[in-house]
C-alpha cells in the first residue's frame, strides 16, 4: 500500500497522467466534432496530407520520416494534428535564447593550435580529415545563422586513462575529488541517492564548506524518479551551486520540448583533471545494486590541456540552465591551478553534440571511424537502433574484410528497445559483422576502438535519441594510452559474451521476428 501511494504521488506519474488527460480531452473533442461535421473531418484529412508532403521534403533522417508518415496515413484525422503537436526536433525557446548568447560569448575560447594540425596531416591524412570536421565551424546551420556551430580543438599535453568497470572509475573519481582545491564541475544525466552519490555528496559538501567552487548540473527527466522534488534547492542551501536542465512540465504543448535531454556525463576538477563516459552517479553503475545483472561501463580520465574543452562545455551548459552568469574564464584554465607539467599522450579531442543545429557530430565521428578502419573496429553499445547510414557503413566495412564486432547487452533495461536492437542482428551478421551479447548482464559502455590507433569513449548511444535529440559528449583519442587499454579490455570482455550467429538469429520464432520488424519501423519515435 505504501509503495502504491509513493508511486501515485511520484512527480513523473502525476505529470504523465495530466498529459494523458489532456490528450484524451483533445482526442474526444476531435472525434465528436468530426462525427458531427464532415467538413472538419475533410479539413483534418487535408491537413494530414499537407503534413506528409512537408515531412517528405524535410531534411530529416528517412527512418524518422517513415516512422511518422505511416501513422499519419493510417489515422489521417489525428495523424497530421499530432505531428504538428509532437513532431520535429523542437528545442525550447529559453534554451535557444540562452544558447545563442552563450555561443557568441564563448566562440573565442576554443581555438585550434595549427602546429598540431600540421603534425596530424603528416602522420595520417584520414585522422586529419576526421579532426578537421570537428575543428571547423559550420555556418548557417545552427540556432542563429550568425553564430557558427562550435569547434572542438585537438590537444597534446594530455594524459589519458581508460576506466572500466564503474567501480574503477568511482575509486579514481573519489581520489581526485579529495584533491580539489579550487573548483569542481559535475554534469550528469542521472544522480540517485545511495552509496555512490551519498559519498560523493559528502565530499562535495565538505569542499564547498572549505571555499571550493562546487557546481552541479543534473537532467530533470533523468533524475525525476531518483531525487526528491526540489533537490537542487537542497544542494544550493548546502553551498553546492546546482542547476536543473529542462525541467519537466505537465503541459501538452511542451511535451515535444521534453525530448531534448542533457545526457552528458562530465566532471572537471581544478581545470586540469576531467572525466567523461557512460557512467552516471547511481549505485547500479558501480555494481552496488544489480537490477540488470553485472553492469559493465566505461569512462576516460584526462589530465592536461584537453580538459579545457570539458570545462567550456560545462560553463556553456550552466548558462543554458538558468540566469546568465558572467564567468571569469581565465581562472578555470588547465595550467592555472596545476602543480605540474603534463606529458603528451597522443592526441585528445573532447567533443560535444546537441540538437541545436543540423550537425550530427557524434554520428559523423562514428561514421568516420567505421569508414577509416583498415583492420578492425570494435564497438560496445547498450542499444543498437541505427539508421541506414550506419547500417551501410558497418556492412560495407565487414564486406571489405574489416573485423567489425559489436557487443550489446544480454540482460536488457527496456524490453522494447532490446527488441529493436535484436531486429538489426540478422542483416548485420549476414554481411559479416560479428555481434555478441554480454552474458553477465547489461553493457552500458559507449565505445569505439579502431586499428590500435583511434578510439572514442563517451555518452553517445547508437540510437536516435542520442544521435539526434540529446545533448551528448565524447572524447576522440589518437595514439593515446587509453586506446590500447580499451582494446585489451574489449577483447577480454568477449570471453563473457555469446556470439549471435546467423543460425541463432534464425532460430527466433516467426511471431517474435514479425513484432521486431514492426517495432523497428517506429524505433525513431521510441
Amino acid at each position: 500500500m505504501i509503495n502504491l501511494i509513493k508511486l501515485l504521488t511520484n512527480r513523473l506519474i502525476i505529470i504523465a497522467l495530466l498529459v494523458v488527460i489532456q490528450l484524451i480531452v483533445i482526442a474526444t473533442g476531435i472525434l465528436f466534432l468530426s462525427s458531427k461535421a464532415i467538413y472538419l473531418n475533410t479539413f483534418l484529412s487535408i491537413v494530414s496530407i499537407i503534413v506528409v508532403w512537408y515531412i517528405i521534403n524535410k531534411t530529416d533522417n528517412p527512418s524518422y520520416k517513415l516512422a511518422w508518415i505511416i501513422p499519419i496515413l493510417i489515422f489521417p484525422v489525428f495523424g497530421g494534428l499530432f505531428y504538428l503537436l509532437f513532431g520535429g526536433r523542437r528545442v525550447g525557446k529559453h534554451i535557444k535564447t540562452q544558447a545563442a548568447k552563450v555561443s557568441k560569448e564563448t566562440a573565442s575560447l576554443l581555438k585550434q593550435d595549427p602546429e598540431i594540425m600540421k603534425e596530424l596531416k603528416a602522420m595520417d591524412s584520414s585522422v586529419y580529415n576526421q579532426v578537421s570536421y570537428l575543428v571547423t565551424p559550420h555556418w548557417g546551420v545552427g540556432i542563429d545563422s550568425n553564430v557558427p556551430s562550435p569547434i572542438y580543438p585537438v590537444y597534446k599535453n594530455t594524459e589519458t586513462e581508460y576506466l572500466s568497470p564503474g567501480e574503477k572509475f568511482y575509486d579514481v573519481l573519489m581520489n581526485e575529488l579529495e584533491k580539489a582545491e579550487h573548483f569542481i564541475f559535475m554534469e550528469y544525466f542521472i544522480i540517485e541517492q545511495g552509496y555512490m552519490w551519498d559519498n560523493i555528496h559528502e565530499v562535495l559538501s565538505r569542499k564547498a564548506a572549505e571555499g571550493v567552487d562546487v557546481r552541479i548540473i543534473y537532467d530533470d527527466f533523468g533524475c525525476i524518479m531518483k531525487l526528491p522534488p526540489g533537490y537542487h534547492k537542497f544542494l544550493n542551501k548546502k553551498g553546492i551551486k546546482c542547476r536543473v536542465f529542462n525541467p519537466i512540465r505537465a503541459h501538452l504543448l511542451k511535451v515535444p520540448l521534453m525530448n531534448n535531454r542533457d545526457h552528458r556525463k562530465i566532471t572537471v576538477i581544478d581545470g586540469h583533471t576531467g572525466f567523461t563516459g557512460g557512467i552516471n552517479l547511481a549505485d547500479e553503475y558501480i555494481n552496488v545494486t544489480h537490477p540488470y545483472g553485472y553492469w559493465k561501463d566505461a569512462a576516460v580520465k584526462l589530465e592536461g590541456e584537453a580538459v579545457w574543452s570539458l570545462t567550456v562545455m560545462f560553463m556553456q551548459m550552466w548558462n543554458q540552465c538558468g540566469p546568465y552568469e558572467k564567468f571569469q574564464y581565465s581562472r578555470y584554465a588547465p595550467y592555472i591551478h596545476s602543480k605540474r607539467a603534463f606529458k603528451s599522450d597522443g592526441y585528445v579531442l573532447p567533443y560535444s553534440d546537441s540538437p541545436m543545429d543540423n550537425e550530427i557530430q557524434a554520428e559523423m565521428v562514428y561514421l568516420n571511424m567505421i569508414n577509416k578502419a583498415n583492420r578492425y573496429i570494435y564497438i560496445s553499445t547498450p542499444y543498437l537502433i541505427i539508421d541506414n547510414e550506419l547500417i551501410t557503413a558497418l556492412t560495407l566495412a565487414a564486406k571489405n574484410g574489416v573485423d567489425v564486432r559489436i557487443v550489446t547487452p544480454h540482460k536488457y533495461d527496456k524490453w522494447y528497445v532490446h527488441m529493436v536492437t535484436q531486429a538489426h542482428y540478422l542483416e548485420l551478421v549476414k554481411a559479416g559483422v560479428k555481434i555478441y551479447e554480454y552474458k553477465p548482464g547489461f553493457i552500458h559502455s559507449k565505445t569505439f576502438v579502431c586499428d590500435d590507433e583511434t578510439a572514442t569513449i563517451g555518452t553517445v548511444n547508437l540510437d536516435y535519441r542520442s544521435l539526434y535529440l540529446h545533448f551528448e559528449c565524447g572524447t576522440l583519442l589518437y595514439k593515446s594510452t587509453a586506446v590500447n587499454q580499451l582494446r585489451d579490455d574489449y577483447l577480454y570482455m568477449l570471453n563473457d559474451c555469446i556470439e549471435m550467429t546467423e543460425e541463432r538469429c534464425n532460430s527466433v520464432n516467426i511471431f517474435k521476428r514479425l513484432f521486431r520488424g514492426i517495432i523497428r519501423v517506429f524505433a525513431p519515435l521510441l
